[in-house]
């Protein structure tokens, strides 16, 4: 499989997925995906609510893991944790499956991705711990609603993400470099998103670099590792969040014998509010 992950227009998938929009709620994402409705990436639906990524390990990883995460707060924000084996998280939705409500899943086994199914139903096991991190789609619907302009929302694309040479601080076997995403924006803007973001350190805060990719170690900007490419324009500079991707990557170093995460940019869409993690 290409390091770059494509998706298909979603425009035209997200109208076929029962007519979801910015104005849905969680709850109608996560029954659109748990119905088989809904199998593309989830940027500008339900946009009020928290989004969060997922990463799904054996309870003898589980430690290691939420130590890595604690190490690494900016790309791994943690919203919740499940009892091994349970399925729910009551505290980011009363009705919420987490083997059935992300729109696409992976399955890594020693390291290797080898599935990407729309339901875990048939391999859930009873040892599993869920992990949902926080989410920069969540963010987004405060700059939207600031006036900043999002060109992969106003394009119907999933965000462009990119592996960086800023390696991540090690836990157990859980180690890598920092993923991040990337956002074209005019300079007074950019300034603006700063402000904005950093009221919001449960879904990755302010940007970790601003300008020259190439000082991160990002060759290519037309070239994401995963999610897709949009243009930047002369006069716009590159802005860069940390990333919920970061822990696959850790994930593919650690080669466990058996994990879960969500495809990029398919998130969990929780009941939580986004307004609620505002900290100012």
């Amino acid at each position: 499989m290409s390091s770059s992950t494509r998706f298909p227009n979603s425009l035209e998938a997200h109208a076929a997925a029962s007519n979801l929009s910015a104005t849905s709620s969680g709850l109608d994402v996560r029954l659109a995906a748990r119905g088989g409705r809904l199998a593309t990436h989830t940027s500008g639906l339900a946009a009020e609510y928290v989004q969060g990524n997922v990463a799904i390990l054996p309870a003898d990883l589980a430690n290691d893991f939420l130590r890595f995460c604690q190490r690494n707060p900016k790309p791994c924000p943690l919203l919740a944790v499940s009892e091994p084996g349970d399925f729910r998280l009551p505290e980011l939705g009363a009705d919420l499956d987490l083997r059935s409500d992300v729109p696409r899943y992976r399955v890594w086994r020693h390291g290797e991705l080898v599935d990407e199914p729309t339901d875990l139903r048939e391999i859930w096991r009873g040892d599993l711990v869920s992990f949902v991190l926080g989410c920069s789609f969540s963010f987004e619907h405060a700059l939207l609603a600031d006036g900043l302009p999002l060109r992969h929302v106003q394009q119907g694309r999933n965000v462009a993400m990119y592996r960086t040479n800023v390696a991540t601080r090690a836990a157990g076997s859980f180690h890598g470099p920092l993923v991040v995403s990337m956002r074209p924006l005019k300079a007074a803007d950019a300034i603006r998103a700063v402000q904005i973001t950093s009221r919001t350190p449960a879904v990755h805060g302010a940007p970790v670099h601003l300008g020259d990719p190439a000082l991160i170690g990002i060759r290519d900007l037309a070239r994401p590792d995963y999610g897709d490419a949009v243009d930047v324009a002369p006069d716009e500079l590159p802005v860069f969040w940390a990333c919920g991707v970061t822990p696959q990557a850790a994930i593919a170093a650690a080669r466990p014998a058996f994990c879960i995460t969500h495809a990029p940019g398919h998130m969990l869409v929780t009941d939580r509010l986004n307004r609620e993690l505002d900290r100012a």
